[in-house]
């Protein structure tokens, strides 16, 4: 932990162009490797598994790669594209793969049950930029999935956070059944990296939280398998390093991704990937340095409990002690009005002191009181009185109204058809106009003084006709 500081330090004061050069350095150094070891990738290359890899310049090394050995009877062959990398302890800690394809399916849920894998984490979507860049390989809410003698449940599907989906799936094989959780990131953009770091850490957590203590490989994939896979094996390997003590004074975040390479072909694939793992690491050494309360306590019985209160002890109300009881910050103190001293004598209170109640009898002002009151408390209406506002119709005479106001109408029943009569009887020719009629000049005074220009009467519109008599007659 010592070593932190100054590691963040040099983290820190790195400049930019030296880590483009330092990539540059890497994908050269990938490559004399490569030859130096002897890496070869043939049963990639094999006709019979061509079309088993979705892109043809990534293809597993053979000194690497999963080999299946759980054969079904739609599928015997040994090979899929994966690989599988070593943790810091140096042995099997994940498998990068690439995004099964619709024919690989079956191997991807062959290479699943066969290692006993626990937790998935798909750096992808299935579709993107309008490409297909991972068939969907898990079940839906509403109904399971075969896959060949595979029968995928699903157990619940939840979002972590708006970038995070997490899948609770169940795996059932010749009547077996076990658990396996996966965790889809849907904001990194393939040849690209997220916005923040602090996503991609967040999952790495919660990832770790899933796996426990199960030593089963963490299977890692996006569609090729390389660039975004590269990333999170690189943080969750220096994570490692971090909790297992073994980072040293000579660490390099060049040399991890070049121990990666030599497992999985183009692990880390851009510059911008390559920047990202420097920007998460610095990341995650501030985290470390200056903890959290979540990283401070790590077992609940450091966790800090808190201080016992003193319960409160009612009172009497007529108690003389003045020692006012304990509280604490779960109750509301609430402040009784005072109560009303009595008026000196040969003083007559004002009416608007001392309202007069329905009954004759005056009541205090202040009247509300609480349920907690002593029983000697005053016994004034609890809520106060509300007036109603005046209505429209009630302005005294003198005012005039800017609009008419609405009347009852009469109802007159002329055979089969409703005629509304306004009260005030309006000429024939008016009251047979279904529309409103817009008023001259010099009907602006009988509607208002001001004249505003809306016309006082709009007859309503009549009510439903009788059909034409041809409609009544019998067909025959």
């Amino acid at each position: 932990m010592e070593l932190l500081p100054s590691l963040l330090s040099a983290l820190k004061t790195r400049d930019p162009r030296s880590v483009e050069q330092e990539f540059n350095v890497l994908r050269s150094e990938s490559l004399q490797l490569k030859k130096q070891l002897g890496l070869t990738s043939e049963v990639g290359a094999q006709k019979e598994n061509i079309k088993k890899n979705r892109y043809k310049d990534i293809l597993p090394y053979d000194q690497c790669r999963v080999v299946l050995s759980q054969s079904t009877t739609e599928s015997s062959s040994d090979y899929i594209n994966a690989s599988f990398i070593r943790g810091v302890t140096g042995d099997c800690r994940y498998v990068a793969c690439q995004g099964p394809l619709g024919p690989t399916l079956v191997d991807f849920w062959r290479m699943i049950w066969q290692l006993d894998i626990k937790v998935i984490v798909m750096a992808c979507r299935e579709i993107e930029m309008g490409k297909k860049k991972c068939e969907c390989y898990w079940a839906s809410a509403q109904r399971p999935a075969a896959f060949g003698p595979f029968t995928i449940s699903s157990q619940g599907e939840t979002h972590m956070n708006p970038d995070v989906v997490v899948r609770a799936l169940t795996v059932s094989f010749q009547q077996e059944t076990r658990s396996v959780v996966q965790y889809q990131f849907v904001s990194w953009p393939d040849h690209d990296v997220p916005y923040e770091t602090d996503g991609v850490l967040d999952l790495l957590r919660k990832v770790r939280g899933s796996q426990g203590p199960h030593s089963s490989p963490l299977l890692v994939h996006c569609s090729a398998g390389c660039g975004r896979t590269g990333v999170i094996c690189a943080l969750d390997y220096i994570n490692d390093l971090l909790v297992s003590k073994k980072i040293t004074a000579d660490f390099s975040i060049l040399k991890v991704v070049l121990d990666l390479r030599m497992q999985r072909p183009s692990a880390v694939q851009t510059k911008d990937q390559y920047q990202f793992i420097f920007t998460a690491v610095i990341s995650m050494f501030e985290q470390l340095l200056q903890p959290s309360p979540h990283h401070l306590y790590c077992n609940s019985s450091e966790l800090k409990r808190p201080e016992k209160t003193t319960p409160i002890t009612p009172t009497s109300p007529h108690s003389s002690s003045t020692q006012r009881p304990v509280m604490n910050d779960t109750y509301a103190v609430v402040n009784k009005p005072k109560k009303s001293h009595p008026p000196p004598s040969g003083h007559t209170p004002t009416p608007a002191a001392t309202p007069t109640s329905s009954s004759g009898s005056r009541s205090l002002p202040f009247s509300h009181h609480y349920d907690n009151e002593p029983s000697g408390a005053s016994a004034a209406p609890i809520y106060s009185t509300v007036k109603p506002k005046l209505k429209p119709h009630s302005l005294p005479p003198s005012a005039t109204p800017i609009y008419d106001i609405a009347k009852p109408s009469r109802q007159s029943w002329e055979g089969r058809e409703y005629h509304l009569t306004p009260a005030d009887s309006p000429s024939p020719a008016e009251a047979d106009h279904d529309y409103e009629i817009f008023s001259s000049a010099g009907a602006a005074s009988s509607c208002s003084p001001a004249g505003i220009g809306f016309n006082c009467r709009v007859p309503k519109p009549k009510g439903p006709r009788s059909p034409p008599a041809q409609w009544s007659r019998l067909e025959r």
